[in-house]
């Protein structure tokens, strides 16, 4: 198995650029539940940004880190079961990957989509319109934190650009780590939120084990 390198944790690359760090064998663990409810009352209710001058290269998706492989690349090695590169390559040539969105299993690559869990355009609106570049480059890439992960074409397709009070998993047996996930995403990168969008956070974290 290729070892990954990642940057920074994100809040340190919000004032700083990636830089070099030993990899996570596994994806990011979220938070307890009980961390991202006190994450959860701390963001901050406003109401959302235009989305003028908003475009997904602004993010600078999917970067080059200190491996030498993009982050989709890495994602897919990460997240993959058995899964070989090309010869020569960081390029997986075959695999599986588990959609958690949609409880299903991907075993073609080309259909093992990467899902930004806080969705690019909605970070913009809550607050990435005022980022540097280096801040978006950080958010869009982010390997250390619980960010990025696999997804089925039909179900981030399904999400698209929207949040939790638009879209939930039909894989209700995510919802507790959807919404800790989120809701520390939108934490450590200060980003804002809606009433509506925090209202559906808590009724998710509802669901979680005491």
């Amino acid at each position: 198995m290729r070892r990954i390198l990642v940057g920074l944790p994100a809040a340190a690359l919000l004032l700083t650029a990636v830089s070099a760090a030993p990899a996570l064998a596994d994806p990011p663990a979220p938070p307890s539940a009980a961390t991202a409810r006190t994450e959860l009352a701390a963001l901050t209710v406003a109401t959302p940004h235009s989305m003028n001058g908003y475009a997904r290269d602004k993010f600078d998706i999917w970067a080059s880190q200190p491996d030498g492989c993009t982050t989709r690349q890495d994602v897919l090695a990460r997240d993959g079961k058995n899964v070989e590169d090309k010869p020569d390559s960081c390029q997986p040539a075959s695999g599986s990957w588990y959609s958690v969105y949609d409880d299903t299993t991907v075993t073609d690559v080309a259909k093992a989509t990467i899902d930004h869990m806080v969705p690019l355009a909605e970070a913009w609106r809550s607050g990435a319109d005022t980022w540097t570049a280096d801040q978006r480059k950080a958010f869009g890439n982010d390997l250390k934190d619980p960010q990025l992960l696999i997804a089925s074409e039909s179900s981030n397709s399904s999400k698209s650009d929207s949040g939790p009070a638009d879209w939930k998993p039909t894989n209700h047996a995510f919802w507790c780590t959807y919404a800790e996930d989120y809701t520390h995403i939108k934490s450590i990168f200060k980003l804002t939120t809606t009433d509506k969008e925090k209202s559906a956070l808590s009724s998710m974290l509802d669901v979680c084990p005491n």
